[in-house]
Formats: C-alpha cells, sequence, structure tokens
C-alpha cells in the first residue's frame, strides 16, 4: 500500500513515512523537505509475491524487540569520554556501563533491547558515538512506540549551549549535546532531541531521560520545569514556547533528570565512588535507587541533591559500601581525584506535564 510507503531523507537520509498523497515531507531530525513525485505517477506496484519482501536493514545488529501485553522495554544508552582530547572526560563510560546494569537487574529491560553507543565499540560500526549514529539510535528508539512501551535514553559526555534566535528559549540559548564528532560535524540541538523522542510517544508509552552534561536542565525542551528548594517545596516553571510551538508528546509522559541546570555544569568526579571517576548525576541517580528513595519522583529528586551537596562534607556518606559502588568496583577502570569539595550543580526534573513529584510514583 502506498500509505506505508518509506522513503529516505535527501540529507540525513532517515527512513520516513510518507502519508498518503503527500507530495513531499519534512524529516523531524534535520528538518530537511523531501521532495516526493505524484503518486499517480508512480509505477505500479509488481504483483504480490507468496513469500513476504525481508525487513528494511537496521543500523543496528538486531531489530526492535516484539510487542507484548505487557509492552516493550527499550533503552539507547551513550558514554563518550573523548578520549586523547583536550575535552576528556574519566567517568562517562563507567555511567554507560553502571545504567545498563541497573536497566537490567533492576527494572528488567532485556539486554537484547538496549543499544550501548561508546568508544568501546567498532569505530566504523553503528554504535560508535558519532553524531549520525547517535540520530539514528534516538529514531530507533522511538520508532513504532506503543502504548504500555517504556524506553529510556541515557547520556553521559559534555553539553554545551548556542545562541537562540527564534526567541523561544527564556535565557537565550538553545542547550545541545555534544557526540565525539561535534568539532567536525557540529552538535545535537534540544530541537532535535524533542522532535526525534519526545513528541513520538503516544498516549500510554513513557520516556525517561537521564541527561549527565552540564547545561543540560531543558536539554529535551520540554514544557515544564519543576524548580525544589531544599526542604522540598517545589513549583513548576512553564518553559512553552513563546511561539506557541507545542514541544510536548503525542500524548505520552515524558519525563527527564538532568545533572544541572542550563547555566550549570555537571562534575566527572571521584569524590562520590571513591574509587573510580563517574558523572556525578548517573552516581546519585543509581545510588537514590538503590537505597530504596526511588519510590516517588520528588524522593529521587531528593536524594540526588542531598548526596551532591554532601560531597566533601562529611553529610551522609555517599561512598563505601552502598550496591552502587561495589557495581563500580566490579566495572573499574582507572579513576581521578579530581572533584572533591561540594560540586556546585543541582540536578533538575523536566517534564511534558506538571504533577505532584511527591505523590508519584517512579517507575520504568
Amino acid at each position: 500500500m502506498y500509505s506505508n510507503m518509506l522513503v529516505n531523507c535527501s540529507n540525513c537520509r532517515t527512513p520516513l513515512q510518507l502519508p498518503p498523497g503527500a507530495g513531499s515531507i519534512r524529516c523531524a531530525l534535520c528538518h530537511a523537505v523531501t521532495l516526493i513525485g505524484d503518486p499517480r505517477a508512480l509505477p505500479s506496484q509488481p504483483p504480490a509475491s507468496t513469500h513476504a519482501p525481508p525487513p528494511p536493514s537496521s543500523p543496528y545488529s538486531h531489530a526492535p524487540p516484539p510487542p507484548n501485553p505487557h509492552g516493550r522495554k527499550k533503552a539507547v544508552i551513550v558514554g563518550i569520554s573523548y578520549r586523547f582530547s583536550r575535552h576528556e572526560l574519566k567517568g562517562c563510560i563507567n555511567d554507560a556501563k553502571c545504567m545498563k546494569y541497573l536497566l537490567i537487574n533492576k527494572f528488567s529491560f532485556p539486554e537484547s533491547s538496549i543499544i550501548m553507543l561508546t568508544e568501546e565499540e567498532d569505530p566504523h560500526g553503528p554504535k560508535f558515538p558519532t553524531k549520525h549514529n547517535i540520530r539514528m539510535a534516538m529514531y530507533w528508539l522511538a520508532q513504532g512506540c506503543q502504548p504500555g512501551d517504556s524506553l529510556v535514553f541515557h547520556y553521559s559526555g559534555h553539553g554545551s549551549q548556542q545562541r537562540n534566535y527564534s526567541g523561544d528559549e527564556a535565557d537565550g540559548y538553545d542547550e545541545t549535546l555534544c557526540p565525539l564528532d561535534f568539532e567536525t560535524q557540529g552538535m545535537i540541538v534540544d530541537d532535535e532531541i524533542n522532535a526525534a523522542l519526545v513528541r513520538p510517544i503516544p498516549h500510554g508509552a513513557k520516556l525517561h531521560a537521564l541527561i549527565d552534561a552540564c547545561h543540560s536542565g531543558t536539554v529535551l525542551d520540554l514544557p515544564f520545569l519543576c524548580r525544589m528548594n531544599r526542604s522540598g517545596q517545589y513549583v513548576w516553571e512553564d518553559h512553552r514556547p513563546r511561539s506557541g510551538v507545542w514541544k510536548g508528546s503525542s500524548g505520552g509522559e515524558v519525563i527527564c533528570f538532568s545533572g544541572c541546570d542550563d547555566h550549570q555544569t555537571s562534575a566527572d568526579t571521584s569524590a562520590l565512588s571513591k574509587i573510580t571517576s563517574t558523572g556525578a548525576m548517573t552516581f546519585c541517580f543509581i545510588q537514590a535507587i538503590e537505597r530504596g528513595h526511588g519510590a516517588t519522583y520528588g524522593s529521587i529528586l531528593t536524594a540526588m541533591r542531598t548526596s551532591i551537596r554532601n560531597v566533601g562534607g562529611g553529610g551522609g556518606g555517599t561512598g563505601g559500601g552502598d550496591v552502587v559502588t561495589s557495581l563500580l568496583s566490579m566495572l573499574l577502570t582507572g579513576g581521578s581525584l579530581s572533584g572533591v569539595g561540594g560540586l556546585g550543580q543541582e540536578p533538575q526534573l523536566t517534564a511534558c506535564e506538571a504533577f505532584d513529584v511527591h505523590r508519584k510514583p517512579f517507575s520504568l
């Protein structure tokens, strides 16, 4: 049927589904418009075969997991160390491995439905964390999303900002993620991340994003930001663009934990685990879950902020003896002695819709 026809974007080659009778289609990733000939002028289809055609090739070694009555669980985990460069980070691949372990062992994500993009992968393969591969992984994650599905996107690496000229950002800057090749290929901007990951999520499905990067507070461009003080009191900020462009989902639930506010930087430190470098946000998120603070979104956010504030201050003991520290011992790759003292960052929570953070149960 013509209504199911797939065409490749004329710019980034992403597969696009063509609406019935459409003469053009715009790519949600790169925004290029691909022109299509008049559908009535398309060549006639060959007679139906008794053998089903092979499915389209996937950029990854496996297709999305098949649907089941309880919904699918899928995840994309990105960890970039920028090794051998002046931008090098020490803890990002540790973060990626720890997050994979948590999803499989705590939240029952099938290992076959988790895509890892790190520098430990084949430099010429689809799982090396280049801009193109991260884009394709985001597309894979949201592709075919159905009610009941639970998706996770985790990123540990550099984040940045660039000037916004549309007037849609309250502070005048777009937030960005920095792929391994960002110096030559450019950064991935929050508008693109929103189009790829947020807007496709349908009613009954959910996406959780965990972004351990600088300037990451609103990197998914979600409409609402939770401002919480040290007493646990909170208020939602309305970050909907002045232009009226909808930045929410297609009815689904999208919630993002970010490492810091848009104007802050995130730490890559050994002060939390005491044994090796990790991203502060990723460590504190896993620690909150393992210590039993994962009942609600409010309890997770409060526990994360308390752990980060207590670094170097003797308040609460964020180091040895925890399940997460034992996990890091298994993954030990060498540490850094940087990062002692207060980390000067505040994890943030953003969402498609405002809700009571202390009452809403957390689940992946």
